[in-house]
């Protein structure tokens, strides 16, 4: 049997701020956990094992926390089935609590293992005392300050900043709000630190903002409250969107525009910005201007096909934003998820199923652009077989044969032997492109058939 686990929060400050519910369930365990000693409240579990050293043992928090889970169900199986197993995390069960929220998901697939999260204060109930404020009138927005310029991106405040639990963190808010032609916050301007929020040391004060990260000595109970922001974080990005917006209501040209009618124009921009990459010296640095440029035109395309999408009601450049990022997340399980791999080819194998699985492919061939140049085409084609291990070298396209030596061609001696297969199809009347297009669909069919008899 999996077990029961009950979660507990150990409230924001001292034991005073600890609920009756908690003292309870802590008095009647089987076996008590804390997340962490590492708090003022964890006095009332004396005597209770933690996971403190897991955070030394592991490389990352991500892994930190996942180990914690890992460990809390072995754990739970173990005890007796009258009794339970009580974990105390800081604060309350539900706010900002990484490890909690992967338990959670871990009961909801595992029929047997029974979680329970009860009620607690948190330290935002103190802090909007201290603030004086009532956030839901307010409308406060509470970030991550380790995930700051994701989180805070385009919000003007009011912000509640949590979890400035270092230097490193105030100045990465710091970089990411005066990033830009118009710093967030001007020089001058005050914000409000909140630490140690109930206990006898406790901090509300306003600091001059490029003094945050010198004059502070932030630690896990540390918050950082942002009422007003003169300008969003990713401003610039920001500025673009309202300006494509702009030009779509104010342009003529721009209004005439389609999806259709801008084809060409992503296709040009596309290959400018490869050629910009073509150009670029990666130790000297010449070619990062131009590549700049050229990437920013290529987002104009993006940008502008989201701004026609959505006029029709059906997406926004937010949208676009949020989709490819959710893609990415689950198509990398060995980043952001339990699955090991043993190098590159392995991701991109992975990528392949889970690309096909996502679209309820029949085949890892379906989906490629069929107005791909061909001779991308046929290595697409190529790519894909590869990731299913299946063989190429006994397709029915072969080339000219090889001669001794040749299995070792250089990408000169390669673009040779293609250009004379070009000028051969123009002396034949042929359409070298056509004809290797051909090839590849019947490639493409072969290896489709012998994936699927499997």
């Amino acid at each position: 049997m999996a077990g029961r686990i009950a979660v507990v929060g150990l409230g924001p400050a001292g034991p005073d701020l600890v609920t009756q519910g908690t003292r309870d369930r802590l008095a009647g365990a089987a076996q008590v956990v804390l997340r962490t000693t590492r708090h003022p409240a964890a006095v009332v579990a004396a005597g209770a094992s933690s996971f403190d050293e897991v955070y030394e043992r592991e490389a990352t928090l991500d892994a930190v926390y996942r180990t914690i889970v890992a460990e809390l169900v072995a754990m739970a199986s173990e005890v007796p089935d009258d009794g339970e197993l009580v974990y105390a995390v800081p604060g309350s069960p539900v706010v900002a609590e990484r490890t909690v929220e992967l338990l959670v998901g871990r009961a909801a697939d595992d029929p047997v293992l029974d979680v329970e999260v009860l009620p607690a204060l948190s330290f935002l109930d103190l802090a909007w005392v201290r603030l004086g404020i009532d956030p839901v009138a307010r409308g406060v927005r509470v970030v991550d300050g380790q995930r700051f310029e994701i989180e805070a991106a385009g919000e003007r405040g009011p912000l509640l900043v949590a979890q400035c639990d270092s230097t490193h963190v105030l100045s990465e808010v710091k970089l990411a709000l005066d990033a830009g032609d118009v710093p967030a916050l001007a020089p001058g301007r005050a914000v409000t630190v909140l630490r140690h929020l109930g206990l006898d040391d406790e901090l509300v004060a306003e600091v001059p903002w490029e003094e945050l990260d010198r004059c502070v000595e932030p630690d896990h109970l540390t918050s950082l409250y942002l009422p007003h922001l003169a300008a969003p974080v990713g401003a610039e990005v920001q500025r673009f969107v309202e300006l494509v917006d702009t030009l779509r209501r104010e342009c003529p040209w721009d209004r005439k525009q389609t999806h259709s009618s801008l084809r060409r124009h992503l296709l040009e921009e596309s290959y400018e910005v490869l050629e910009a990459i073509d150009e670029l010296d990666v130790e000297s640095g010449h070619g990062y201007d131009h590549l700049e440029e050229e990437l920013g035109d290529l987002l104009f395309q993006v940008a502008f096909h989201s701004r026609l999408a959505a006029e029709e009601g059906r997406f926004t450049m937010a949208d676009v934003a949020r989709s490819v990022h959710d893609k990415l997340v689950s198509r990398h399980p060995h980043v952001f998820g339990d699955v090991e791999v043993a190098g590159a080819d392995e991701v991109v194998t992975n990528w392949e199923q889970i690309k096909k699985q996502e679209k309820g492919r029949e085949s890892v061939f379906d989906g490629i652009p069929a107005a791909m140049p061909a001779l991308l085409y046929a290595l697409k084609i190529q790519k894909k077989a590869a990731t299913l291990e299946l063989g190429v070298e006994d397709a029915d396209v072969a080339g000219p044969p090889l001669v001794d030596g040749s299995e070792h061609l250089t990408a000169e001696e390669l673009g040779a032997r293609l250009w004379d297969l070009v000028d051969q199809a123009r002396v034949l009347g042929l359409d070298p492109e056509d004809a290797l297009r051909a090839a590849a669909g019947r490639e493409r069919d072969r290896l489709r058939a012998l994936e699927q008899s499997d």
